[in-house]
């Protein structure tokens, strides 16, 4: 394991200014495995002031070649600190060890390395030639410049993912950054923190770290003037809350927020398959991710069977030790998700639901829920519309192409989804009518970190990766010249 969790602060690894800690538990066994500093108002207090100071009066902002430097030193930080990185997210997360080579620690370490490539390339300054608004020859200069000081509140269950693809991208535009991590999940961000003071040259107040427990600490964040942008993901309610509460002094705002995405079998696709796939899907990390397809939206003549194969799929796969090499489905994140989930399953009973497997909390140390395959429910069912964030698959029967894309888009989500078919053409023109941020055609893969990610409607607003995530820390100026007579 890495050394104990400390916050970062103007280029120090601290504890809270008061001494304060609180527990971080395995969500596998419930067991303590080490303490986070719970830090104080006063520390985000000189958190904001050290990312103000260092955005205000160093370098930073303007020198390309310092920051490419210092991002390519995180870079192989990380890949020298891999193994004990990934031990501690499977210990503190519970996220199995597979999805280490995805989303875990691979693809976000990735990401780092390609916005970096990207900034080297970049080009900062677009010439928009000559012109003569209102009859004045003028050269026009558009200029893409770092927004400023950005709080980044990032949450627990892929956390190392989303802190980089957050970071990385501030952190290249020239940004100042306040990490602000989960509760749940605070060690991971804490080790990135160290690496950043012990293996980089970022200076002092670029980036830090803070991890306080109270939200009411944390709202700090989206209320301070010296903050230029908040970048949140997390819930659709705590996104709303951070707009609500950037609003007044005009923040600019990041979300991206819940998912509830339907992965759609035509009739003419192999309908088994589709749903084993889709089964295992909603199995990785016990469900708890954002982009997960949770709505299974079969053809009715095949309904009965594509629920008996999810239910015989989970079943395979059971949840098991994420430190197990075959582990898929691991623990969900706290007690309070369990007791979150377990209400769900009651709710899917009340509303005429049927389990065709699980349906239970598992009575063992840690926080378990049965992979849940849940029958006889419409779209319109609470489980169908509302993010549950655990090993939960609603099956719903469609008739025909139109009902799928109508059941797909009803919903108060557009993050992500699926759509398969017998027909690589009949299934793109059904994808191109899903209201969704991104969505994978007969088994296509979009996570990627050259490839934007977010979502329509209420599963949030702007980009993350790609070109799009790196420009959202990126405001934009143009600047007006006198044209030099006989110039082009």
């Amino acid at each position: 394991m890495p050394p104990p969790a400390q916050a970062l602060v103007d280029g120090k690894l601290v504890g809270a200014s008061d001494g304060s800690t609180y527990p971080i538990l395995n969500p596998a066994t419930g067991a303590e495995i080490g303490h986070a500093p719970d830090s104080t108002a006063a520390d985000l207090d000189a958190a904001i002031a050290a990312a103000r100071r260092a955005f205000d009066d160093t370098g930073w902002s303007t020198d390309v070649g310092l920051r490419v430097r210092c991002l390519r030193q995180l870079h192989a930080a990380l890949l020298a600190d891999a193994e004990p990185f990934t031990a501690l997210t499977t210990a503190e997360v519970g996220m199995p060890g597979f999805m280490m080579g995805a989303a875990g620690f691979d693809v976000p370490v990735e990401g780092l390395r390609w916005v970096t490539d990207l900034l080297e390339s970049y080009e900062f300054e677009t010439d928009l030639g000559v012109a003569s608004p209102m009859g004045i020859p003028s050269r026009r200069t558009v200029r893409r410049e770092p927004v400023g000081v950005v709080a980044a509140i990032s949450p627990w269950n892929v956390p190392t993912q989303i802190n980089l693809a957050k970071v990385g991208p501030a952190l290249a535009a020239g940004c100042t950054v306040v990490l602000k991590p989960a509760p749940d999940t605070p060690w991971v961000a804490c080790e990135l923190g160290r690496l950043v003071a012990e293996h980089t040259d970022i200076p002092p107040g670029v980036f830090n770290v803070v991890t306080p427990s109270s939200n009411e600490v944390a709202a700090m964040l989206t209320t301070d003037p010296r903050v230029d942008m908040v970048s949140f993901t997390g819930s659709t309610a705590t996104g709303r809350a951070i707009m609500a509460a950037a609003a007044p002094t005009l923040k600019k705002v990041f979300l991206e927020l819940g998912g509830k995405s339907a992965a759609i079998v035509l009739d003419d696709a192999d309908v088994a398959a589709a749903a084993g796939a889709t089964a295992f899907t909603a199995c990785i990390h016990a469900g708890q991710g954002c982009a997960i397809t949770t709505r299974l939206v079969v053809p009715r003549e095949r309904y009965d069977e594509a629920v008996q194969v999810a239910a015989a799929t989970m079943e395979s796969i059971g949840a098991k030790d994420p430190a197990d090499p075959g582990a898929i489905c691991g623990p969900v994140i706290s007690r309070a998700q369990r007791d979150r989930v377990e209400s769900y399953l009651r709710l899917a009973v009340e509303e005429g639901g049927t389990f065709a497997t699980g349906g239970h909390v598992i009575d063992q140390p840690g926080y378990w829920v049965e992979p849940t395959v849940v029958a006889g429910l419409d779209n319109a069912s609470r489980l169908a519309q509302e993010e549950i964030f655990g090993p939960v698959l609603v099956v719903i029967p469609h008739d025909g192409d139109d009902d799928a894309v109508r059941i797909a888009n009803d919903s108060a989500y557009g993050l992500s989804g699926s759509v398969e078919s017998g027909s690589l053409e009949r299934a793109k023109a059904v994808a191109a009518r899903i209201r969704t941020g991104t969505i994978a055609v007969n088994g296509g893969v979009w996570f990627s970190p050259d490839a934007p990610f977010g979502g329509y409607k209420q599963s949030g607003i702007g980009r993350e990766m790609g070109v799009a995530g790196f420009e959202e820390y990126l405001e934009t100026k143009v600047v007006a010249e006198p044209a030099v007579s006989g110039s082009p």
